[in-house]
């Protein structure tokens, strides 16, 4: 089990992460989110050893994870970080970069590993292309296969899928994330995109002004989410008498107390959203046509 142990840290006089605790069983996916310059990226390279913590602790089980003071080389052997900067081998192949760390007293299976993790990353077609020659969607594929090759314990991932193109996303997520809970890889993910985390984590962390404003599932975060900050992370969303609400949470009637004019239709395929004005603040619902720009429209919760 990883430990967080009331972790604070700052950058000179400046608080960063303040008072941070929680814990992450193993092969648990935990995802952590919040504003840009929250701390996301911070407390992974915190967890992985990079930085001296100023006060608390972290465990991974027995083990204490202690920052540069301590070691000559950071990172713990049983954890792997892949950062938004890839650490890679531009002039040797795709297969030979995931492969770098393995063993090669046994090639046949140093093979087939290489081959397993090439399907988990969708790169079997580029095994023998030299990585400068790759994209930057690709080379963030090639480094999450190499962090995985050797089956650590825990990975830390930040903003995985950031470079990786739209249409190759949604699968390559699913394959990662499979792979890893076959494997009970304890799994963290820093992220501002929630496609990347929702379907995927056990839980999440919201980190706002240093300190954790919430932890829990996601579809309790998103279901009930207590505050605009939180909502704004899942969805579009309105806030009306008090009371937050998504887009997908409102719909025409004929007649209700939130009359609205409409501003302007956006189309989204299978829907189309739609921008009104409620007493002077503009809310959003979604409808399965377009509205002429103008109209009076009633909507209510659903």
């Amino acid at each position: 089990m990883l430990q967080v142990k009331n972790i604070s840290f700052r950058y000179k006089k400046q608080a960063v992460l303040n008072n941070i605790s929680f814990n992450v069983k193993p092969g648990e996916h935990l995802s952590i989110i919040g504003e840009s310059g929250s701390g996301k990226s911070t407390l992974l390279k915190l967890l992985y050893g990079t930085y001296d913590l100023h006060e608390g602790h972290i465990f991974w089980n027995d083990f204490e994870i202690l920052g540069p003071k301590y070691n000559l080389i950071i990172g713990p052997e049983f954890m792997k970080y892949v950062a938004q900067e890839f650490d890679l081998m531009p002039f040797i192949t795709v297969s030979e970069n995931i492969g770098a760390f393995l063993s090669n007293f046994y090639p046949e299976e140093k093979q087939e590993r290489i081959n397993e993790l090439l399907d988990v990353v969708e790169l079997k077609s580029f095994a023998k292309t030299k990585v400068k020659e790759l994209s930057g969607g690709q080379k963030q594929r090639v480094a999450l296969a190499r962090a995985i090759a050797k089956q650590p314990e825990i990975i830390l991932l930040d903003e995985p899928f950031s470079h990786i193109d739209n249409f190759k996303k949604q699968s390559l997520r699913r394959s990662l994330f499979k792979y890893l809970k076959e494997k009970n890889i304890t799994c963290i993910v820093a992220t501002h995109d929630k496609n990347d985390v929702l379907s995927f984590s056990d839980n999440m962390i919201v980190l706002h002004n240093s300190k954790i404003m919430a932890k829990n599932t996601p579809q309790k975060l998103y279901n009930k989410p207590k505050n605009k900050l939180i909502a704004s992370f899942f969805e579009e969303f309105n806030e009306i008498d008090g009371k937050i609400s998504y887009a997908n949470q409102l719909e025409v009637v004929d007649k209700s107390n939130l009359k609205t004019i409409v501003k302007h239709s956006y189309y989204k395929g299978h829907y189309y959203l739609i921008e009104a004005d409620l007493n002077g603040e503009i809310i959003f619902f979604e409808h399965n046509t377009q509205l002429e720009s103008g109209k009076i429209v009633f909507v209510n919760h659903i």
